[in-house]
């Protein structure tokens, strides 16, 4: 596609967008689904801290608990026991700025002329104002403010002359734009969707003789379900009592994964199609040690994404990886904070530095990234203050140039600091003796062997479909 100018891109709202994940369960040995959603969800925690839910299917009667919060903090076993059904569908969710209410909390559950629609989703839509505009001229009315309810007002719509909800959910996929990876409900089937370009994960699981969708293995994993496959870009998987069929109506030969799924978002104990998000992270490290060398004494990570960089970096380098900061486990990411001054003062009870580790060292500090660069620069401060002779920041990812489009964290022009500032007035600002970012290439290479390329639209601006602002 066409590279924008940095300063003609805008961002929706000028705010952070979302990242979440979703999971589905299909019955068919006993199994307690609302239990074992609610494990899966705490496995797929760091998908989204904001809100959580889990919607049930008794015989076609759906039963939805959801809320702000965390899993723990939106579930107890009263509520458990109290979600019945054959199929349950769950979701975590990180909130935008101007979206960060209850009534977004998914699953969003609907009730149409057909019957019930429970939909959980992952990603953004890129023409979602136009639909949503094209709906409200027609007398339609929304409740809520994210793309799960454009999603179903646009299968309801396509229901209507559909002779499956499968048939509808295809002709719906030719409509709608954007990222998307979707468990969705119906009275009595569970259905998976992936985007024609796969830019956000999603995988096809199996428990004993039951089904499972779910954004990473590591939700697998959690609940002892084994990994059958992915669910390829465009597929649709159908799972109901008479087993598991794929419709592939809009399944292309484009393969456009989101390269930060590798870089920061997954669990590093996660693999996306076929590849170890663990071995991809100490990869990056080991390419960065090769193209940012340096004389230090200490090689270590930002917790928690950055450690596996930092390993890579070491064993590439020669120089010995060992801590240099520790971690508060109860606070959630700065990187999700809505609010600025939250994100100042979390970055300094979340990370604390380990003053014997550091101090009259040379140290390299490896991160995943850069956005704002106020939190790197506290914690550089922090390190300094502790002892460290020099601190050498290494960043496991190219610079964010451009905003993402597809529901990751890439804010505007305005909050990206490598859209304003060169690399030297950066490693400035942030307080840094020096400063290397993985290149590109470098970061390309990392899965030189996996099948299809990848969506690096945020680092270069070269997107895998049009997206707002770019001429058509």
């Amino acid at each position: 596609m066409k590279q924008t100018d940095c300063n003609q891109l805008c961002w929706r709202n000028d705010s952070l967008n979302e990242e979440c994940g979703v999971f589905g369960i299909y019955d068919n040995d006993g199994l307690d689904c609302a239990r074992i959603t609610y494990y899966a969800l705490y496995a797929l925690q760091h998908r989204g801290q904001e809100s959580c839910g889990i919607a049930v299917n008794d015989d076609g009667n759906i039963i939805c608990h959801k809320d702000s919060g965390l899993v723990p903090d939106v579930f107890n076993d009263t509520v458990l026991k109290h979600l019945q059904g054959q199929i349950a569908v769950g979701h975590v969710r990180y909130a935008t700025a101007n979206a960060k209410h209850r009534e977004n909390a998914q699953p969003l559950v609907s009730k149409y002329k057909k019957g019930s629609l429970t939909i959980a989703h992952n990603g953004a839509l890129t023409n979602a104002d136009e639909i949503r505009s094209r709906f409200e001229e027609e007398g339609a009315i929304f409740h809520t403010g994210n793309d799960a309810e454009i999603i179903a007002y646009v299968t309801a719509k396509e229901r209507i002359n559909s002779h499956s909800v499968e048939q509808a959910i295809s002709n719906m996929m030719k409509i709608i734009r954007g990222a998307y990876s979707l468990v969705i409900m119906s009275p009595e089937k569970l259905i998976g969707v992936r985007d024609p370009y796969g830019i956000r994960p999603l995988c096809l699981g199996k428990l004993e003789n039951s089904y499972i969708f779910a954004s990473e293995t590591c939700a697998l994993d959690a609940i002892g379900a084994q990994f059958v496959r992915e669910v390829e870009p465009g597929e649709i998987v159908v799972v109901s009592k008479d087993g598991v069929r794929s419709v592939r109506d809009n399944m292309t030969a484009n393969k456009n994964i989101c390269i930060f799924e590798y870089v920061y978002f997954a669990r590093p104990d996660s693999e996306i199609e076929g590849v170890s998000v663990y071995e991809s992270r100490k990869q990056m490290g080991r390419i960065l040690a090769k193209e940012h060398p340096v004389e230090a004494d200490l090689v270590f990570g930002v917790p928690d994404s950055g450690l596996c960089a930092a390993i890579g970096y070491s064993e590439e380098s020669g120089i010995p990886y060992g801590y240099g900061l520790i971690k508060n486990r109860y606070i959630g990411r700065t990187f999700i904070q809505p609010d600025q001054s939250q994100r100042q003062k979390s970055v300094q009870i979340k990370l604390n530095v380990l003053a014997n580790a550091v101090k009259g060292k040379r140290v390299v500090m490896v991160d995943d990234s850069i956005v704002r660069g106020t939190t790197i620069r506290n914690i550089v401060r922090m390190l300094k203050q502790a002892g460290a002779l020099e601190v050498h920041v290494r960043i496991s990812s190219p610079p964010f140039k451009w905003p993402c489009y597809f529901g990751t964290d890439v804010p505007s022009k305005t909050h990206l600091i490598a859209c304003n500032l060169e690399m030297d007035e950066i490693a400035r600002m942030i307080e840094a003796d020096s400063l290397g970012y993985l290149s590109i290439e470098g970061l390309k290479d990392v899965l030189p062997g996996r099948e299809g390329g990848f969506c690096h639209g945020c680092f270069d601006g070269i997107y895998p479909m049009d997206v707002p602002g770019e001429s058509k």
